[in-house]
C-alpha cells in the first residue's frame, strides 16, 4: 500500500480514495512554490525529481523520500533529515553543513563533492564501500568535500 504524501491538504478518508493509486512525486515547481510559501516537507515524496541547485536550507524535511532524486549543487544547510531517504540520489556538491541527519539513508547515492561541515550524523546509512567512514568523520570537523572512490568491475553487476 503507498502512503500518501503530506502536502498540507487533507486526504479523503480511506474509504473514499483507491489505496493503490500511484502516488506522484512533486515538481521542480511545487516544490519551489512550496518553499516560498513556507510550507511543510516532512514526510514529502520528492522521488525522481530534478531538484538541481535548490536552497532547503533550515527546512523540516524528516521522514521525506528522494529516491533517484537529482539534487546536484543543493543546499540543506542546517536542514532536518531525520529518518529521510537519498537512496540511488545524485548529492554531487550538495552541501549538508550543518543538517541534521539522524537515521538518514544514503544508499547507493552520488556524495561526491558534498559538504558535511557540523552535520549531526546518527545511525546515518553510507555507501562505505566507495566513501570511507574517516571521510565523512573529516568533513564533519573540517567541511572538506568528500571524495567517492570509482566504482570496481565487481560492483557494476
Amino acid at each position: 500500500m503507498t502512503r500518501p504524501r503530506k502536502t498540507g491538504k487533507t486526504s479523503p478518508p480511506a474509504g473514499e480514495r483507491d489505496d493503490f493509486e500511484e502516488v506522484r512525486s512533486l515538481s521542480r515547481k511545487q516544490v519551489v512554490d512550496m518553499l516560498r510559501r513556507g510550507e511543510s516537507f516532512e514526510e514529502a515524496d520528492l522521488r525522481s525529481a530534478d531538484l538541481v541547485g535548490v536552497s532547503f536550507d533550515g527546512v523540516n524535511l524528516s521522514n521525506a523520500k528522494f529516491a533517484d532524486a537529482n539534487l546536484q549543487r543543493a543546499s540543506f544547510r542546517g536542514a532536518n533529515l531525520t529518518g529521510a531517504s537519498f537512496w540511488n540520489a545524485n548529492l554531487r556538491e550538495a552541501s549538508l553543513e550543518g543538517a541534521r541527519l539522524e537515521e538518514t539513508d544514503f544508499d547507493y547515492c552520488n556524495l561526491d563533492g558534498v559538504n558535511f561541515k557540523d552535520a549531526k550524523i546518527r545511525k546515518a546509512t553510507f555507501p562505505t564501500k566507495r566513501l570511507p567512514l574517516e571521510m565523512i568523520q573529516r568533513s564533519v570537523r573540517t567541511g572538506q568535500r568528500v571524495k567517492m572512490e570509482p566504482l570496481g568491475h565487481e560492483e557494476e553487476e
